[in-house]
């Protein structure tokens, strides 16, 4: 079972294109089987919550709550490392900040 703050690698299709590609991710929770995750892009241009060579990226990036993807096991191929509890708690804070602003 997964669960919140697993950065893991897997393959997503995004709404905008048909093909499917192997992308990180963070995952946000599970449920039935069905694993809820947001994108993270290395774009560090875009708005997001920022992740540092530190925490365990390659590569300075962004996790982005606005690229929210529902994938099942078979999708994930592997996961790459787990954040920090304080990390964790920052993508809670503005997750439920986002959902408030609707």
């Amino acid at each position: 079972m997964h669960k919140l703050g697993e950065v893991i690698l897997a393959e997503i299709q995004f709404a905008n294109f048909p093909e499917i590609k192997t992308r990180p991710a963070v995952v946000l929770f599970e449920e039935y089987g069905n694993i809820v995750v947001a994108g993270i892009t290395s774009n560090i241009k875009m708005d997001g919550i920022s992740l540092t060579k530190k925490e365990g990226v390659i590569k300075e990036s962004v996790i982005k709550l606005n690229y929210i993807f529902t994938i099942s096991e078979k999708m994930i191929k592997k996961v790459l490392f787990s954040l920090s509890n304080e990390k964790k708690k920052i993508i809670i804070n503005e997750f439920i900040k986002k959902l408030s602003e609707y």
